[in-house]
């Protein structure tokens, strides 16, 4: 009687090569290759327990954004990330994909300018400290 192959569905093709690429990095090259504009990358390492680091990015319509997100969403399923915490996603004014050590901000451009949360995060805190 032959052995039956074994079932490695669990496990994405980048998980058992061993090849796994950073969160950050995955991110950032999905984002590039969504066409996603004026990314923005901001570590956010001892500003916060939340994560490590913040990505934020905007898409040229609400479609746009919703289709960014579904590539990220998917890249990190396919890279044995898991699958991230996502809010926004209805309505894609304003798309947060929260991916653990890594959260990014999806925005159409008008929603971007307003809120700035780049400039919010990238301030020096150190100045604030007693």
């Amino acid at each position: 009687m032959a052995a039956l192959p074994e079932n490695n569905l669990s496990a994405s093709p980048a998980a058992v090569a061993g090849t796994q690429k950073p969160l950050v990095d995955l991110i950032l090259d999905t984002l590039d290759d969504a066409k996603a504009e004026e990314t923005v990358s901001v570590d956010i390492t001892g500003k916060s327990s939340l994560a490590d680091h913040m990505i934020v990015t905007s898409g040229r319509s609400q479609r746009h954004v919703g289709a960014v997100a579904d590539q990220v969403i998917n890249a990190l399923r396919d890279n044995g990330y898991g699958k991230p915490r996502v809010e926004g996603l209805p309505h894609c004014d304003w798309v947060l994909v929260d991916a653990g050590d890594v959260i990014l901000h999806i925005f159409r451009p008008e929603v971007r300018e307003f809120y700035s949360l780049e400039k919010m995060w990238q301030a020096d805190f150190a100045a604030d400290q007693h």
